[in-house]
């Protein structure tokens, strides 16, 4: 059995998981790489270590200061992960109609939670970190919309994961929530084998899908460059429920709300294509949605529940 010195240590290097059966094409194989298998149980680990070690090493990050991140949270829970062994403090700006288990999860990992109105969605919670941030110097917000230690967490880890363990690849998809994943994979896969499609997952403007947004709700991460993307698809919140449920009912994988959304994108990709193998990234486990009662629940009572309750 394998040994490790840290947790930490136990971040990156997750499975692809065969999921050809979601194909609507027997000729178009997909591919899943399970990030809920890492140690805080989402994709966001490794950009938690990335922006804090590379604050740390600008020089920005420093003993006895407080990390501040707007996240309604799998950042946020990777962040509190990794400071605790820093030796940092983390406090987390979240709106507050997001799924009780976020918060939960937060408090648990040593985080303090600062309610932002839900109504306001991310974009709130923005709002609001950044006039913490200009209030107390004590504080230092990672941002991770515009931390380009975002993307290239991924443009040193997972681009290079998905392209040794299938070289195949040709086209990649992934949601666009911070469009960390989308920006690093996407730039590492088209430099190290051109001709790799880029395709995002995104909802409807005005719609929530848990761990997504649309560009035309009007905030555009400052690290995302369209110029790397290939095509979009829009999913609504209804199908990635019923996607995530097919996870789980043909695939065996207990997935977030999110990967719903990013295997129905898989789909709609999968049928514009002859022939070819697509690689999609599973963001994190379900058991963080659980009061969603999205696996569970008659689908028009989800739905409507996800109106009101952020599952991001």
């Amino acid at each position: 059995m394998a040994r490790y010195d840290s947790i930490l240590d136990l971040i990156g290097d997750t499975p692809l998981l065969a999921m050809h059966q979601l194909s609507p094409n027997p000729r178009v194989k997909i591919w899943g790489k399970l990030e809920g298998q890492n140690p805080g149980g989402s994709v966001k680990d490794r950009i938690a270590v990335a922006m804090i070690d590379g604050a740390v090493a600008d020089g920005r990050l420093k003993p006895g200061m407080t990390i501040l991140e707007p996240s309604s949270g799998n950042t946020g829970i990777g962040l509190a992960m990794v400071a605790r062994l820093r030796g940092f403090k983390v406090r987390v700006v979240l709106p507050d109609n997001v799924s009780i288990e976020r918060r939960q999860i937060l408090e648990i990992f040593g985080a303090e939670v600062v309610l932002s109105p839900g109504a306001e969605g991310s974009n709130g919670a923005i709002r609001l970190a950044e006039k913490l941030v200009v209030e107390d110097p004590s504080l230092v917000m990672l941002f991770q919309y515009g931390n380009d230690h975002n993307w290239r967490a991924h443009y040193d880890t997972t681009g290079p994961e998905i392209l040794r363990d299938c070289p195949e690849v040709d086209v990649f998809v992934a949601g666009l929530g911070t469009s960390g994943t989308l920006m690093g994979v996407g730039r590492y896969l088209k430099e190290h084998k051109p001709g790799v499609k880029v395709v995002a997952v995104e909802p409807p403007a005005g719609e929530l899908v848990q761990g997504l947004r649309s560009l035309d709700d009007g905030f555009i991460p400052p690290i995302f460059d369209p110029d790397v993307l290939d095509r979009k698809f829009v999913v609504r919140p209804r199908e990635s429920i019923e996607w995530t449920r097919r996870l789980l009912d043909d695939c065996g994988v207990f997935s977030g709300i999110s990967a719903g959304a990013i295997a129905a994108g898989a789909a709609k990709m999968a049928a514009t294509m002859d022939e070819g193998t697509i690689v999609i990234v599973i963001p994190d486990a379900g058991w963080k949605y659980l009061s969603s009662g999205a696996w569970t629940d008659d689908l028009d009572v989800v739905e409507e529940r996800a109106t009101r309750i952020n599952y991001w």
